[in-house]
C-alpha cells in the first residue's frame, strides 16, 4: 500500500467559492468538511479528492467570521455547513439546504465551541 501525499493550503475565506468552483471543473469530489477549534481560532478544513489525490484547503477563523456556502457548487455540503453552525456557532451563509440550528439536538448551543473540564461535566458529577 503506498500512501500519496496530501496538500493543507491555507486559504481567506474570500478566496473559498473560486477555488472551490476551480476544484468542482477539475473533477474533484468533496470528500469533506471539517472544523476544529484551536484555541480561541477555529479551523474551517475543505477536503478534496480525485483520483486518489487529496487536497485540503483550510480556513482560519473566529466564531463570528460568516462563511459562504458552497452548496451551489456541491449540493451536499449542506450538511457539514449546518453541523458547523449547530456544534461550533460558525454562521455559513446561504446554504440550500438551512437547518437553522436545528440539524442536531444538543443539551448545548454550539457544544463544539465550549470549552468544559472534568469538574464541569454533569454527566462525571451524578
Amino acid at each position: 500500500m503506498t500512501f500519496e501525499q496530501q496538500t493543507t493550503t491555507p486559504i481567506e475565506v474570500g478566496e473559498l467559492l473560486s477555488l472551490v468552483e476551480k476544484f468542482k471543473k477539475e473533477g474533484n469530489r468533496l470528500v469533506q468538511i471539517g472544523c476544529a477549534k484551536v484555541g480561541d481560532l477555529y479551523e474551517i478544513t475543505y477536503s478534496f479528492d480525485k483520483d486518489f489525490v487529496f487536497q485540503n484547503v483550510r480556513i482560519t477563523a473566529t466564531q463570528d467570521t460568516k462563511l459562504p456556502s458552497i452548496s451551489d457548487i456541491y449540493w451536499g455540503a449542506f450538511v457539514y455547513e449546518n453541523e458547523i453552525f449547530d456544534l461550533y456557532g460558525i454562521t455559513v451563509t446561504g446554504m440550500n439546504i438551512d437547518f437553522k440550528g436545528t440539524f442536531y439536538r444538543t443539551a448545548v448551543k454550539h457544544a463544539f465551541s465550549v470549552t468544559t473540564g472534568k469538574e464541569d461535566n454533569p454527566c462525571l458529577n451524578r
